[in-house]
């Protein structure tokens, strides 16, 4: 397992740094694994554009059941605005996030903002734990925190939540939800 991992970490740089340049990767899945792609529009967040796209590859090197891969049609497209970040997820694996640039300006890490929103349209709630450790505490860990990466527990949270191809179907549980990124 930790090779998987390790593999798949590799490839999703490479595949990072093969979008940033143009070129486009297909990666297909064993046969037996249920992997639910998520595809998504990162067009109009401007400069954080490169910032989505790693914290997609985050999430794809940290969990195995869902893929978030740049595309069409997009069920989750991301915008750029001068407010908080923000998630509205308006079902599992869909909606829209705004990479508000309020938080940036006060110091906050770009990567870790786009990991945390996919976080939300991913099935995750806010934790506002405080933790750097903790992805989902968001803006409760303090502004010199840089970890982008889920805990073990969120990885096997947004696993659980697509472990099955019933996971693309909307979750009623979810129902809509919007998630906004408050500074301290």
């Amino acid at each position: 397992m930790p090779r998987q991992r390790t593999a798949r970490a590799i490839l999703a740089t490479v595949t990072v740094i093969l979008s940033l340049i143009g070129a486009q990767v297909v990666a297909t899945a064993p046969a037996s694994a249920a992997v639910t792609t998520i595809y998504y529009d990162a067009s109009r967040a401007g400069q954080f554009a490169t910032n989505f796209a790693e914290a997609a590859q985050i999430w794809n090197s940290s969990v195995d059941n869902v893929r978030l891969q740049p595309g069409s049609p997009a069920s989750v497209v991301v915008y750029v605005d001068n407010g908080w970040p923000r998630a509205y997820v308006t079902r599992l694996g869909a909606g829209r996030i705004y990479m508000g640039t309020q938080a940036v300006n006060q110091g906050y890490d770009r990567t870790r903002i786009a990991t945390h929103e996919w976080g939300h349209i991913l099935g995750l709630p806010d934790r506002r734990t405080g933790l750097c450790s903790d992805l989902m505490s968001g803006s409760s860990a303090p502004v010199s925190c840089r970890n982008a990466y889920p805990s073990a527990a969120e990885a096997a949270r947004v696993d659980q939540l697509f472990a099955s191809a019933a996971a693309t179907v909307p979750d009623a549980s979810l129902g809509s939800r919007s998630y906004v990124w408050v500074g301290n």
